[in-house]
């Protein structure tokens, strides 16, 4: 008698391989030619809609999994982008760096234990604020998951 495959439930541990392409079809991340990566579902390392989409799916299986627009990462958010004085950027960082739009700079967290990430979208032609967007580079797209199950504990 054989038994049934293990399938994905709320904070199994599962060794994967993963594809998340954007609404262009690039990918923004891709597993498939290096090592597999190994999660536990329910801690934040994959989006709850993309995490809510593996549950019940056995081990073994590959799927592609398609995002509707602001599924993965949620709605863009008006209020997520925002003026940052050039002097608080010198104080954070490089006294001498400069910015031009769409660069990606990383902000530490209050707590001063991690970073996010804003991206350069307008640059103050008097050199004193620069406009950026701290949403999700995929917030209100549509993406595509690709997964292969290899194992799921």
């Amino acid at each position: 008698m054989t038994s049934a495959a293990p399938v994905v439930t709320p904070g199994a541990f599962l060794t994967l391989h993963y594809r998340l392409a954007g609404p262009d079809g690039g990918d923004v991340i891709n597993t498939f030619n290096e090592k597999p990566a190994t999660l536990s579902l329910g801690s934040n390392e994959l989006a709850p809609a993309i995490q809510a989409r593996l549950m019940g799916l056995a081990e073994g299986t590959r799927t592609v999994i398609e995002l509707a627009p602001g599924e993965a990462f949620g709605p863009r958010n008006p209020e997520m982008i925002q003026r940052v004085a050039v002097s608080l950027l010198r104080q954070l960082g490089d006294p001498d760096e400069t910015w031009d739009v769409g660069d990606v700079v990383q902000f530490p967290t209050p707590d001063g234990k991690g970073s996010f990430a804003g991206v350069v979208r307008e640059v103050d032609p008097a050199g004193e604020w620069l406009l950026f967007d701290f949403n999700h580079p995929l917030a209100g797209e549509a993406c595509t998951f690709e997964v292969q199950l290899i194992g799921v504990l």
